[in-house]
């Protein structure tokens, strides 16, 4: 096949769904042929800094043949195994028990999915099977925050707080509440003498009694909001969560397919607040994007309601390539590689490097707040910074921004005029005073003269 920049740009838009994709982008699509460490290569040959690893997911860069290697050596031995009715594999076995040395104490036995959407799914599911086989089949609400991402099949759909994925796919499913987010920089809902924190966990009871408790299943929540604008919560929101699903009977699933595995300088990032989930779902960097794989981890209490059912009600769920060999193989060496290399202590000594340059940038009056926990961040810009006035929509200035830093070389994702960074752990010091230069640039030249 020709593969000229010119012909695979005809083909791809002849032939392929791109999703999440403006029409005006159409005509030129950024084909990617490489990559190498923190850095990718497109068709043209133009090299770029992998601003936000793939997709949150390339933790480890790009080219690392341990994880090439471990792929083919379990190809050549067992291709495929489905973990349906019994059957088993042993990387899959060796995982399972590898994550449950690494996750939070409380979680202990784990079903595999293909990716966060459908991990998430699961845990929408089984908190409905553990509350029916309690004998309280009414609890079947879950509860979300708004600016929440947790996936774009149905379900997951409902569930995330952005209101453009959803626009188009109305009716959402039924049985998905949104509550007010821990966003400290756009609270506007605190009473006087109470912080973002404390309000957002305030409104999360109160639509807790609202709904009725006895209706209500889980409560889900990234610990740090991702695609919806990198929102660090206060310290005190996640500990109060904790109490208050305790106090009324709901599970707490924490979405840490973004921050799990070393994304904000811990394994998991709910240990930053000493909270403990009682499911935990994850993806992404478990394989460092080399393969697709995600998973559900679930407390004892959750196991034992599953292997305990009787015949008629047992846990009908399933996926035909959870538990993948090939890609548990992969996720058990990019674990091996976390580990040897120290990168999780790396991430939270390179986050702290990363937050610093990019505070710099708070000589640009159009920067509004940067915010980040670990290599996780977020620039957010506005038109007034003393009254946090957003920018007239029309002009799609975090879209302009996203497009001068590709330019100049780097990949960031935007939303709205907020722009997300998440680099690959391999990143250097050096690399990073690119990615920031880069984009300081960038937010000057688009933001030149709006003001």
């Amino acid at each position: 096949m020709d593969q000229s920049p010119n012909n695979l740009q005809r083909l791809d838009a002849a032939h392929v769904l791109h999703g999440l994709y403006d029409p005006s982008d159409r005509e030129s699509p950024t084909v990617l042929v490489g990559g190498n460490g923190a850095t990718i290569q497109d068709a043209t040959g133009c090299h770029y800094l992998d601003g936000l690893s793939g997709l949150w997911n390339t933790i480890l860069g790009h080219g690392r043949e341990e994880l090439v290697e471990a792929a083919a050596q379990q190809m050549r031995q067992l291709a495929f195994c489905s973990t349906y009715s019994g059957l088993a594999n042993v990387p899959a076995i060796e995982l399972a028990a590898r994550l449950k040395t690494l996750a939070y104490d409380g979680l202990t036995a784990t079903f595999f999915t293909v990716s966060g959407a459908d991990a998430n799914e699961s845990a929408f599911k089984t908190a409905r099977f553990y509350w029916r086989r309690q004998g309280k089949p009414d609890k079947v609400k879950t509860l979300s925050l708004e600016h929440g991402y947790h996936g774009l099949t149905l379900a997951a759909m409902s569930a995330t707080g952005l209101s453009g994925y959803s626009n188009m796919f109305q009716p959402v499913v039924p049985h998905f509440v949104h509550v007010r987010a821990p966003y400290p920089y756009r609270c506007d809902f605190a009473a006087s003498g109470e912080g973002p924190g404390a309000a957002a966990a305030r409104m999360l009871e109160e639509t807790i009694r609202h709904e009725g408790a006895d209706t209500v299943a889980a409560f889900i929540a990234e610990p740090v909001q991702g695609a919806g604008g990198v929102i660090v919560p206060p310290d005190d929101y996640f500990p109060r969560v904790r109490e208050i699903c305790n106090r009324h009977e709901i599970l707490f699933i924490a979405d840490e397919v973004i921050t799990g595995f070393g994304r904000t300088g811990q394994w998991f990032a709910l240990s930053h607040w000493g909270v403990q989930p009682d499911i935990m779902t994850f993806a992404k960097g478990v394989t460092s994007a080399y393969l697709p794989l995600g998973g559900m981890m679930v407390g004892q209490r959750i196991a034992d309601a599953i292997e305990e059912a009787p015949p008629m009600q047992r846990w009908m769920h399933a996926s035909t390539y959870s538990g993948h060999p090939v890609c548990c193989a992969v996720a058990l060496r990019t674990l091996e590689i976390i580990e040897a290399e120290k990168l999780v202590d790396r991430v939270a000594e390179l986050g702290r490097y990363m937050l610093n340059r990019l505070h710099e940038l708070y000589d640009l009056d159009s920067v509004g707040e940067v915010r980040g926990l670990g290599l996780i961040a977020a620039v957010e810009l506005v038109a007034d910074r003393a009254t946090k006035a957003v920018f007239d929509p029309a002009l799609r200035v975090g879209e302009r921004v996203r497009r001068h830093a590709q330019q100049a070389g780097l990949i960031v994702r935007n939303r709205g005029d907020i722009i997300n960074l998440a680099p690959p752990f391999v990143i250097s010091e050096g690399q990073i005073d690119e990615m920031v230069s880069i984009l300081r640039h960038a937010i000057a030249g688009t933001t030149q003269g709006l003001r």
